[in-house]
């Protein structure tokens, strides 16, 4: 499914990163929602967002399961999905690129380079 709707879901509780990413999007002029359950991501994910970032460390959902089922519907599994974590979490990082996340980022790295990925989604 192309994905022809530009907004973003965000599945993130972090308040330093759900301004950062709001505010990143204000400037790339993408509209945002941030998505607090397992259900509501996987519903509003059926309108094909642009891009879905997930907070690994978000310890209200199942973040790996829900990768897995996103990627596992064939509704979903075309959107962008790219996660961010602690830079320590290795072992997790390769849990989520196995489970589909097409882009996991150390925190710092995720933070850094957010205009360019908004901008990339924004196209």
């Amino acid at each position: 499914m192309p994905t022809q709707n530009r907004k973003i879901l965000a599945v993130v509780e972090d308040l330093f990163f759900t301004v950062k990413i709001n505010e990143a999007a204000k400037r790339a002029g993408l509209p945002i929602e941030f998505v607090k359950s397992e259900t509501d991501v996987l519903e509003r994910a059926k309108s094909g967002p642009a891009l879905i970032i997930i907070d690994f460390n978000n310890p209200s959902i199942d973040t790996l399961g829900l990768v897995r089922k996103l990627k596992s519907d064939e509704a979903t599994r075309a959107i962008s999905v790219i996660g961010y974590l602690s830079h320590v979490q290795g072992e997790l990082k390769q849990q989520a690129q196995e489970a589909g996340c097409d882009m996991v980022l150390a925190r710092s790295a995720f933070s850094q380079n957010l205009p360019l990925i908004l901008k990339r989604h924004a196209a």
